[in-house]
């Protein structure tokens, strides 16, 4: 994506209100259109019916259940800090992602059809970069506990293909181009990246409460005592 900083504009709304409008130069045009083109014309009603199902896992209504769910658990346990991470980094991306979008100003590829009611702006996709937000944040906190590197490796798998899932299903509605869900999967990889380095300070009250419920509590009794080598006894010969 090029931004064109010397190309902004300002839209009035009413008397009050005046929203910065950035032009984008968009090398991926082409692309973006021909995608949405053809996924718009090859929908069937079966087909919407999935998508949608879909793409609620990334939905403000979905992620508000699982972050009160996540936050219940979080105060019932005392993991402040963990509480704390997870309120900044889901809804404060979602919020950053709004104003992006204002920022931004790019229409979405359909607003006319027989399954589209989108309302908004499209750059960059709310639903992706929340999905990336959410499963991103609930696989950070859950690695530290996974003893296996092969369960560390499920986990990043899973939240990765639950984030990809929610993003085709925007491009395949119309709902978004294709720039418009690598450009939420960036962001919120991003703004995760920014909480973490942030929050590094806390980690050390954050982690050993989770692990302190699976690792074994260490056998105090067991220290290493000195062992004096003394000479080997001649051997006598006959």
């Amino acid at each position: 994506m090029a931004f064109d900083w010397l190309s902004n504009a300002i839209t009035v709304h009413g008397s009050f209100v005046t929203t910065p409008q950035l032009a984008i130069a968009n090398p991926f045009a082409g692309i973006d259109h021909g995608v949405a083109l053809w996924f718009h014309a090859h929908l069937t009603p079966a087909l919407v019916g999935v998508l949608r199902g879909i793409t609620e896992f990334g939905s403000s209504e979905w992620i508000g259940i699982v972050l009160g769910i996540a936050a219940l658990f979080f105060i019932f346990k005392r993991w402040w800090p963990s509480l704390l991470m997870m309120v900044i980094a889901v809804p404060g991306g979602m919020l950053l992602n709004e104003y992006l979008k204002i920022l931004v100003h790019r229409h979405r590829p359909f607003v006319d059809g027989w399954f589209v009611d989108w309302s908004g702006y499209s750059f960059a996709s709310g639903h992706t970069i929340g999905a990336t937000l959410l499963y991103g944040q609930l696989a950070l906190f859950l690695v530290p506990v996974i003893k296996s590197r092969r369960g560390r490796i499920l986990i990043f798998s899973a939240a990765s293909f639950v984030v990809a899932l929610v993003g085709f299903s925007r491009i395949a509605l119309g709902a978004h181009y294709f720039t418009d869900v690598l450009g939420g999967i960036f962001f919120g990889m991003m703004w995760l990246t920014l909480c973490l380095l942030v929050a590094r300070p806390l980690r050390r009250t954050m982690l050993p409460p989770v692990i302190a419920d699976v690792l074994p509590q260490p056998m105090t009794d067991m220290v290493p005592v000195p062992v004096s080598v003394s000479a080997a006894p001649p051997v006598s010969r006959v």
